[in-house]
């Protein structure tokens, strides 16, 4: 998994690209430490590019959700699309994340 980080006045958007598995766990963990430190209360991940998740991926995502609203921020999943689109709809995920189109 790779990422970009954008700054916006009301929110930060950061664009995952590639696979988020068990693998990514570090770099998600420094991704997160990243997002922590920005003013935007909206936090944006853009799936748009993402190919594929795992299990572990969206054990990720949930910490990044706790993590975000620990510090009263929203995290917000944006764009998903294929396989990824399916493992969030089968795994409920917005019952618990927003997720936008």
């Amino acid at each position: 998994m790779d990422y970009g980080i954008e700054d916006k006045d009301q929110e930060t958007v950061v664009r995952l690209r590639g696979r988020l598995t068990f693998n990514d766990h570090a770099k998600l963990r420094a991704l997160i430490r990243e997002m922590l430190q920005t003013k935007a209360k909206r936090q944006v991940l853009d799936l748009s590019a993402l190919e594929f998740v795992d299990s572990a991926g969206i054990g990720m995502l949930l910490i990044a959700r706790e993590e975000m609203s620990n510090v009263d921020k929203l995290l917000i999943l944006r764009a998903a699309a294929g396989q990824v689109k399916r493992v969030l709809t089968v795994a409920q995920l917005n019952k618990i994340v927003a997720i936008e189109d």
